[in-house]
């Protein structure tokens, strides 16, 4: 039996495992993790680094300033005052958080950090509404995840030159993508996502957490407020994070760094004590992230990704409807980023993408994008992106629950990104 057969096998056995719910998912990513180990599917030593890895460095850490956040009053005074001009209306409250959340995803490159900063806020809200934080926190992470680098600002204003890149490197210089063409292509898209968050995802949502919340306890528990340094403090260390990650080429340090130094700083000034700080992660999360890392590794190193590929090249040639290329072009891409990192699908589908069009003398600018478009737009799993295991952590979701919120937003996505791209950029 080949490594790839063995590698798809135990892929499956894991998402079964993770929707039978019988074990953790932590435990179940742990297992999954051993099985590539042990089988070859991924050597030992990259498969130990994902422990390390900054993105998970990144998502723990800003887990802890989250928390210390929230233990201030001024996560409080904020969300009363949205409260209050949205008149205790949930839409409302939707409505603003959704726009704040669009700018700042044009600016940082990581719906995870904005999902960090974000989340805080939203649960206080919910808090003064009475409303479950199981049903906002995953409308939330799809306007984190689907909004990214849409607009020409910040991160936005390099996706062309990015997307030239693999034309250049494919020899296929006839077309070029104008700066304005990601967003002229992916702007349907953050309204679709956006009328479908304050309208009606709440609605689909469940109304109580499926599993237990990770609450930070201690002082926030007890009657104990924070003094005015630890106040003013939780204050400044959020502010200066959230600066920092949106001037993050200015400042020239890590994404990673700039949130665990964030993360200390809530300890160091007594904002939060070192075992709320602990208390604060939720490890199996975690531990999921890692199992996910893992899993996309093995794929790529077995040659998964490429063959469906390969696979996908060879057959869309016959198709003759550009809808219905633009739909294999989204549907696989967008299918195969729930279980491996958005970044190694981009990397294998858009050359493919690139040398189809160049087969066939087509103009690719079009099936690029919406390449790009099916792979940031993975939130149907909890290995599809780093927000989501927060997204599960902060709503209280299971798989179950993850999934039938999914499925009708990743209709409208393909709908809308496959109807508009293939018609405003004509192969």
């Amino acid at each position: 039996m080949s490594k790839l057969t063995i590698c798809l096998i135990i892929c499956v056995l894991t998402i079964i495992s993770y929707a039978w719910g019988k074990l953790k998912m932590g435990t179940t990513a742990l297992l999954s993790m051993a099985a590539f180990v042990v089988t070859g599917c991924i050597d030992a030593q990259t498969a130990v680094g994902n422990f390390a890895n900054s993105n998970a460095v990144m998502m723990l850490s800003m887990f802890v300033v989250a928390a210390g956040f929230n233990r201030t009053q001024f996560v409080k005074k904020c969300a009363s005052s949205v409260n209050r001009i949205a008149r205790g209306s949930l839409v409302m409250v939707m409505m603003g958080y959704v726009v704040i959340t669009v700018i700042l995803c044009q600016f940082i490159q990581s719906s995870m950090v904005v999902f960090g900063i974000m989340s805080p806020m939203l649960l206080a809200s919910c808090e003064d509404l009475k409303v479950s934080p199981s049903k906002v926190m995953f409308p939330l992470v799809m306007v984190c995840i689907a909004t990214i680098s849409i607009l020409p600002l910040g991160s936005g204003a390099t996706q062309f030159a990015e997307l030239n890149g693999y034309l250049e490197a494919n020899e296929y210089t006839a077309y070029t993508v104008g700066l304005m063409d990601p967003m002229k292509a992916r702007l349907p898209m953050l309204l679709a996502v956006g009328v479908y968050v304050i309208f009606f995802a709440t609605k689909i949502a469940p109304e109580q957490p499926l599993v237990p919340l990770i609450e930070v306890k201690g002082k926030k528990d007890g009657k104990e407020a924070l003094g005015s340094f630890q106040e003013r403090a939780g204050y400044l260390i959020f502010i200066l994070t959230t600066l920092g990650l949106i001037f993050q080429k200015q400042v020239g340090q890590p994404i990673w760094v700039i949130c665990l130094a964030g993360a200390v700083l809530m300890v160091v000034c007594g904002v939060l004590s070192e075992q709320e700080a602990v208390e604060s992660i939720p490890w199996w999360m975690g531990f999921l992230f890692v199992g996910s890392l893992t899993m996309g590794g093995a794929l790529t190193q077995t040659g998964a990704g490429e063959v469906v590929g390969n696979v996908l090249a060879n057959a869309i040639g016959s198709l003759g409807n550009k809808y219905l290329m633009g739909l294999v072009f989204f549907l696989v891409p967008f299918l195969l980023t729930q279980v491996m990192m958005n970044r190694s699908v981009i990397t294998i589908f858009v050359p493919i993408a690139i040398l189809a069009c160049k087969s066939m003398g087509a103009n690719p600018v079009g099936i690029m994008i919406l390449v790009q478009s099916a792979c940031l737009s993975s939130f149907m799993t909890p290995m599809a992106t780093p927000a989501i295991p927060m997204c599960m952590a902060a709503g209280g979701y299971n798989l179950g629950s993850l999934m039938k919120q999914s499925v009708i937003p990743a209709i409208l996505l393909c709908v809308v990104s496959v109807g508009w791209i293939m018609t405003v950029f004509p192969m």
